[in-house]
Formats: structure tokens, C-alpha cells, sequence
């Protein structure tokens, strides 16, 4: 079981009280997951991605030395992002904007 439990992922939610007066009254509250677009004018390449963390942290990660699509450039910049309730969700519109592979398309959706 203890096994089982440390495999899982961490949850993005955390769980707060309700009011003072009845401490044992708790909600969950959900973090956003947001839908970014990152944009590098040296390379001229759009990046389309989506995260749970905080959308800082991710453009952080971006920027630092790593061996993935964006290490190919150092100035990208956030041009767009967009804000959903579920991972599923998020997801879903990250796949539906990189399913378009249209600079054109892209250009509209940042500039609407």
C-alpha cells in the first residue's frame, strides 16, 4: 500500500477550511492548469505547451540549459496563454492549437 501511494503523482489542489467557526468544514480547492504559448524571435517558432505549475516557474524551465525543443533558443517570451479547471481540458486546447500548424492561425488567436 505504501508503495502504491509513493508511485502516485502529486495532486495540484490543496484543501483549506471553510469558515473559523467550524474548523472541521474543509473545501478543495483546485489550482488552474493553463495553455501557453511561448514565442522566440531568433528562432521565429511559436511554442505551445501546458502546465500545472506556476506559469513562471514553467517559463523558467524553459529558458534554463536543458535538451528540449525550446533549449534551441534563449529569448522566448509568453504571447498567449489560457486558463482551464482540468489537466484534461488543458490538454485538449494544447493538441486543438498545435493541431492547426498555421503561424497564421496562431497570430489570430494572440492578437484576439
Amino acid at each position: 500500500m505504501e508503495q502504491k501511494n509513493a508511485n502516485r503523482r502529486k495532486e495540484n489542489r490543496t484543501v483549506v477550511p471553510t469558515s473559523k467557526s467550524k474548523p472541521a468544514t474543509w473545501r478543495v480547492l483546485s489550482f488552474m492548469y493553463t495553455v501557453y504559448i511561448l514565442y522566440s524571435l531568433s528562432a521565429d517558432r511559436f511554442y505551445i505547451g501546458h502546465t500545472g505549475e506556476s506559469l513562471n516557474e514553467r517559463i523558467r524551465k524553459h529558458l534554463s540549459n536543458h535538451h528540449g525543443f525550446t533549449a534551441k533558443a534563449k529569448d522566448w517570451e509568453l504571447v498567449h496563454f489560457e486558463n482551464y479547471e482540468s489537466k484534461s481540458e488543458a490538454y485538449a486546447r494544447e493538441i486543438e492549437i498545435k493541431n492547426w500548424k498555421s503561424k497564421t492561425r496562431i497570430k489570430k488567436l494572440i492578437d484576439s
